[in-house]
């Protein structure tokens, strides 16, 4: 599954979803990169978010779950509700359900959410499981961390590594497919392992605690599409040096097997902050004690785009494509859709 281009959602979408005059409510409504509505319920802001898992189907509940709220706890606040539409293709599919609730359930005792309902249905018009979590919480007056944050002279970190979510849907997901491209047993076991590691609640409320001045999860796009955001709404430019990425080797054997960029594949599990650089060695000390690989990769700006360097190699993005996504490319070349 893939995103419709900027310039399509530009056209179709955002004219639809402005909020209504009479409505002072909505603080933060539909806006491109920033992943999380914030709405003022009394006292308090209510922060929404919905994200839909297709393109995997092992595990897909427990992910859904874990990747919807990722985006709750990149502004810095713990999830605390969800809800959840599942379809899948047949009435018959009743043990599919069970399956797929049950890992979601388990991912919500995970970190504390409730599942609060949703919707459950049929449809014989797809052949794969859909599952689409919203996620909430409230912010009870802690500081909320947008994407457009970043100012210039702050610190990129980047926690967790490249391509880590995708790989870890290639080794399971596409096993078959592996083991034709060469990859060893050990090689799929470990790829799949990558994927008990998709949550970063904890590393983003250690980094909103410390200061953070932007933060996103890296889903489809990976790295690159996820610092084209940060630096597009900041009004900023980012230099990122792809060498100082948390490497993950088995990862890398993925990337040359399959043939796909760790850098534009969506890494559930990975997280692009923002740091002051008075704070950066605090930060750092603070993950590694709690054993999360991260890295300060770069430095925040003035411009725009995003600068990539690896060694002497050097590229330069400047457009959003969230159209294209290394995932999808998979699943066209090695499944025929």
């Amino acid at each position: 599954m893939s995103k419709f281009s900027l310039d399509m959602l530009r056209e179709c979408v955002y004219p639809y979803t402005k909020r209504q005059k009479d409505d002072p409510s909505v603080i933060l409504g539909s806006t491109f990169g920033e992943d999380v509505a914030l709405t003022r319920i009394g006292n308090d802001i209510l922060l929404s978010h919905t994200d839909p898992i297709v393109g995997a189907v092992s595990g897909i509940g427990w992910l859904a779950m874990h990747v919807a709220c990722n985006d709750i706890a990149c502004s810095g606040i713990s999830p605390q509700w969800a809800q959840i539409l599942l379809l899948v293709p047949s009435r018959e599919d009743t043990e599919l359900v069970k399956s797929i609730m049950r890992d979601a359930s388990r991912a919500a005792e995970e970190i504390n959410v409730s599942i609060i309902g949703g919707h459950t249905g049929y449809s014989s018009g797809i052949t794969r499981p859909v599952v689409a979590v919203t996620a909430m919480a409230s912010a009870s007056g802690r500081r909320i961390v947008g994407t457009g944050g970043a100012q210039p002279g702050d610190h990129v970190v980047i926690t967790g590594g490249a391509g880590i979510e995708g790989t870890s849907i290639l080794a399971v997901d596409f096993a078959e497919e592996g083991r034709f491209l060469g990859l060893t047993e050990e090689d799929l076991k470990e790829g799949a392992a990558l994927g008990s590691e998709v949550s970063i609640l904890e590393e983003a409320l250690i980094l909103a605690d410390n200061g953070a001045t932007a933060m996103h999860d890296v889903t489809r796009g990976g790295i690159m599409e996820t610092s084209l955001e940060i630096a597009g709404l900041s009004g900023n430019s980012i230099e990122i040096d792809i060498n100082l990425i948390p490497e993950r080797p088995v990862v890398n054997r993925f990337a040359r097997a399959f043939s796909f960029d760790p850098v534009k594949m969506i890494s559930s599990g990975s997280l692009v902050a923002t740091v002051p650089e008075g704070k950066i060695q605090t930060i750092l000390a603070e993950l590694a004690q709690k054993k999360i690989p991260a890295a300060d990769t770069g430095i925040v700006k003035e411009g725009k785009g995003v600068s990539f360097s690896r060694g002497s190699e050097r590229f330069n993005v400047t457009a959003i494509q969230c159209e294209e996504d290394e995932l999808a490319r998979m699943w066209a070349i090695h499944k025929g859709k």
